[in-house]
C-alpha cells in the first residue's frame, strides 16, 4: 500500500498531569505531615466522562468509540483514574438528546459528543455549557458552511470544541486518486468520466463536501465529468450496494466510476460490482473514504481503486487529549483537525 498525505496538522498532543490528595490518618487521628525524605500517600482522583456516539452499528465510529475508551486506559495513573460511559444514540436524534440530560443528571466532569443531527447542535451545546459540563465535540462538524450565521458563535466558548477531519480535503483526495490513473478515470476513452455518487447522510457535512470536493478535483485537473446518479445512502453498506446495483443496471458500461462518501457503501458497491461481472481497474473505478481495514486489503489486490484514511485513531487521541485539557482547566482551541490521507495500490 503506498500512503500519500499532506503535511500533518501539527497540533501537540496535551501531557496528562497527575493529581491527587493527601490520605487522612487512620483510626481519627490528625493528619500528619510527611516524614522528612518521604512522600505522603496520594488517593486517586476519579473523572466521570461521557461519551454519546450516534451510532454504534457504523464501522468508523466502532473504531473511533473503542480507541477513546483505550486511550483513556493510557493515560491513567497512580492518582488519576477516568471513568468512561460510552452509549448509542441509535441514530436517534430524540435518544441522544435524553442520553445527554442524563449525563448532566449523572454530574459527568465531560462530555464527548458525536451528533445524530449537527442542526441540533445549538440546542446541545446550550444545554451543557448551562449544566457547567466542558464538551468535546467528535466527528460532525456542527457549522454548515465556514461562517454561517445560523450557526454563528456556536463554538464561542472556552469550554467547547471540535475534534475533526475536514471533509474537503477527503473529497479532493478521492478526485485525485481517480485523476492520478493512467486514463484520468476515462476508460471508454469519449473524453469525460461518467460517474455514480453514493452519499452518506445529507445533513453532515462531511457528507457534503466530500461529495462536491470529489468532482472538483476532477474538473480543477481539467476533466470533463458526466453525472448518471447522485443517490443518498446514509453510510449504510446495504445501501451502498443497492444503489450501485441499480445504477449498473441502468446505465451498464457507461459507468466508469463509482464514488462512495465512505467505505461502509463502498463495500457494497463492491459487491454489485461483482455481481455485474465487471471487474474495478479493468473497466470500472471504485473509491471510498475511511481506510477500513477490509478496504485497505481490497485496495492492495486491486478490487478497490483507492480510499482515504480517516485516522479514528489520531482524532480519538485528540479528543482525549483535549478533553483531559479541560479537566484540567487548561486553554484549548475550538477547533482542531486530524489530516486524512490517500491509500492506493504501490
Amino acid at each position: 500500500m503506498k500512503i500519500k498525505s499532506l503535511l500533518a496538522a501539527g497540533v501537540t498532543l496535551a501531557m496528562l498531569a497527575g493529581c491527587g490528595s493527601s490520605t487522612p490518618a487512620s483510626d481519627g487521628a490528625a493528619e500528619q505531615p510527611a516524614e522528612e525524605g518521604g512522600e505522603a500517600a496520594a488517593e486517586a482522583k476519579t473523572y466521570n466522562v461521557g461519551v454519546a456516539i450516534y451510532q454504534f452499528d457504523d464501522n468508523f465510529m466502532t473504531l473511533y468509540r473503542n480507541e477513546i475508551e483505550a486511550y483513556f486506559k493510557t493515560k491513567e495513573t497512580d492518582t488519576v483514574k477516568y471513568n468512561v460511559t460510552i452509549v448509542d444514540g441509535k441514530n436517534d436524534m430524540a435518544e441522544q438528546s435524553n442520553q445527554v440530560d442524563n449525563f448532566i443528571t449523572q454530574g459527568m466532569d465531560v462530555i464527548i459528543l458525536n451528533l445524530v443531527q449537527t442542526s441540533s447542535a445549538d440546542a446541545i451545546i446550550d444545554k451543557v455549557v448551562g449544566a457547567g459540563i466542558p464538551l468535546v465535540l467528535i466527528n460532525r462538524e456542527p457549522l454548515g458552511t465556514d461562517g454561517d450565521e445560523s450557526y454563528a458563535g456556536i463554538l464561542d466558548n472556552a469550554t467547547v470544541c471540535y475534534v475533526g477531519a475536514d471533509a474537503r480535503q477527503s473529497g479532493t483526495y478521492q478526485g485525485e486518486i481517480i485523476a492520478e490513473l493512467p486514463d484520468h478515470g476515462d476508460i471508454n476513452g469519449d473524453g469525460k468520466v461518467s460517474y455514480v455518487m453514493i452519499e452518506g447522510d445529507p445533513e453532515n457535512i462531511d457528507a457534503q463536501y466530500r461529495t462536491e470536493f470529489s468532482i472538483k478535483a476532477l474538473e480543477d485537473a481539467g476533466i470533463e465529468v458526466e453525472c448518471l446518479d447522485d443517490q443518498v445512502g446514509n453510510w449504510a453498506q446495504a445501501k451502498g450496494q443497492e444503489i450501485a446495483a441499480n445504477a449498473l443496471t441502468q446505465y451498464g458500461d457507461k459507468v466508469e466510476v463509482i464514488f462512495c462518501n465512505n467505505d461502509a457503501m463502498a463495500l457494497g458497491a463492491a459487491a454489485s460490482i461483482t455481481a455485474a461481472n465487471r471487474t474495478v481497474g479493468e473497466d470500472i473505478y471504485l473509491v471510498g473514504v475511511d481506510a477500513l481495514e477490509e478496504c485497505v486489503e481490497m485496495v492492495n489486490n486491486g478490487t478497490m481503486t483507492g480510499t482515504v484514511l480517516n485516522d479514528a485513531n489520531g482524532q480519538a487521541h485528540k479528543a482525549v487529549d483535549v478533553a483531559i485539557e479541560l479537566l484540567e482547566g487548561k486553554s484549548i482551541q475550538n477547533y482542531y483537525w486530524v489530516d486524512y490521507v490517500k491509500v492506493v495500490k504501490e
